[in-house]
């Protein structure tokens, strides 16, 4: 019967990064777990990683070390895939290859009952895609953790249009057990957290390639608006190559919107082959000290003009001290917002929960566009205006703004 996940033992398949930081919340969880990976060699390694992040767990208090002996001995690397029938649930963990994961799921599906819950930690690609084929499509689901799952508390589950509510309460009781924060979603391009996020680094592009203000400027105007980090600093942290095949794909799951285009200077950075940290060079440079703001007139034309006409310091946003740039980003978030809510993408507060748990951001999306109130409206309508469609106020916007009035 699907719903017994909460109680039963879980297999994680994909013995990588993610799937034995998943294996490690789910034995902390008090769940006996199997780790497979179809690599020889690699359960048992990461086993041995689980394990060693535990202990380093233990040694900083995150949990006590009789919490990390008794979840180490729950994890139990698994050599074929036979050895995972009786799994109540399987979270596969496999890299973002849609062929693989079907063919995974048709494995284990072969192998384990139809009352076993089969959930993918996917990202970017459709759970209703990596269903079509899998013997009893209505107990495939979306599991999406965020890296490092020990540490962050968001799990997106996501229903495709097959999925059923067994198998859906299942995915979120487990995430419970795990002590994550489940919230409901659906399977559309970037679920919830990583669709609302898209303005945050886009529209930042934007306003830099604007010539309003420099990255350095731009990411000291958000932090000291209670943002962890900048769009910057984090498009330098996951990788501007990376960020840029996710923008590709975000553009071309969504029909191609305007608001969703990826901008010449995310290609005009990796055609440069600044990457970020990992390769020394982003929009900082990175060497034995702290970052620097980078040098980008060569790269960047535009930066030139945010320079020259603001000062070479990088004040950036002019005489308002930032006010302008930020309402211009808060207007995009809260145009997004407004969208993925016409969409029904997730429910208001999990729409917030979302964005607190999974990006650190201080406010939710609808919380920020009810405080950014009818000015968001005028922005855009001023934008659109001047820009183009990537800024066509959503219908659903003005509501939020008169309702929060």
């Amino acid at each position: 019967m699907i719903g017994a996940a909460t109680s039963g033992r879980v297999g994680v398949l994909g013995a990588g990064t993610m799937g034995a930081g998943i294996a490690q919340v789910a034995a902390l969880g008090g769940r006996e777990t199997l780790l497979y990976d179809a690599f020889e060699g690699a359960a048992e390694r990461g086993a041995e990683k689980l394990a060693e992040a535990l202990a380093k767990g233990a040694a900083r208090g995150r949990w006590s070390e009789a919490d990390a002996e008794a979840a180490r001995d729950r994890v139990h690397p698994a050599g074929a895939l036979e050895d995972l029938a009786g799994c109540a649930i399987l979270i596969e963990a496999a890299p973002e290859d849609l062929d693989l994961k079907r063919e995974l799921f048709r494995s284990v599906a072969a192998v384990c009952g139809p009352e076993a819950v089969l959930a993918s930690n996917t990202s970017s690609l459709r759970i209703a895609d990596i269903a079509a084929g899998v013997p009893h499509p209505e107990r495939v689901v979306g599991m999406h953790f965020f890296n490092p799952p020990a540490l962050m508390k968001l799990v997106e589950v996501v229903a495709a249009p097959e999925s059923d509510e067994p198998a859906l309460a299942a995915a979120a009781e487990l995430a419970e057990a795990m002590g994550r924060t489940p919230i409901r979603a659906k399977d559309s391009p970037g679920f919830v957290a990583n669709r609302l996020a898209r303005p945050f680094s886009l529209e930042s592009l934007r306003i830099v390639g604007d010539g309003l203000a420099t990255p350095a400027r731009l990411d000291e105007i958000v932090r000291a608006a209670g943002f962890r980090m900048g769009p910057f600093e984090l498009l330098d942290l996951i990788g501007i190559d990376v960020n840029l095949t996710i923008a590709r794909s975000f553009f071309a799951q969504g029909g191609e919107p305007e608001r969703w285009r990826p901008t010449p200077i995310q290609e005009a950075m990796v055609a440069a082959g600044r990457f970020g940290r990992k390769s020394g060079h982003g929009f900082y440079d990175y060497g034995d000290g702290d970052p620097t703001p980078a040098d980008l007139d060569h790269v960047l034309p535009s930066l030139r003009t945010a320079s020259s006409e603001n000062g070479d310091a990088g004040e950036g946003a002019g005489a308002d001290g930032g006010a302008g740039v930020l309402d211009r980003l808060y207007a995009q978030i809260a145009n997004e917002a407004a969208l993925a809510l016409e969409e029904e993408i997730a429910s208001p507060d999990d729409m917030n929960t979302a964005m607190r748990l999974g990006f650190n951001w201080p406010r939710g999306p609808l919380e920020i566009a009810a405080e950014v109130g009818p000015r968001a409206l005028e922005l855009l309508t001023e934008l659109e205006r001047e820009k183009g469609a990537a800024y066509a106020p959503a219908p659903l916007l003005s509501r939020i703004v008169t309702s929060s009035g």
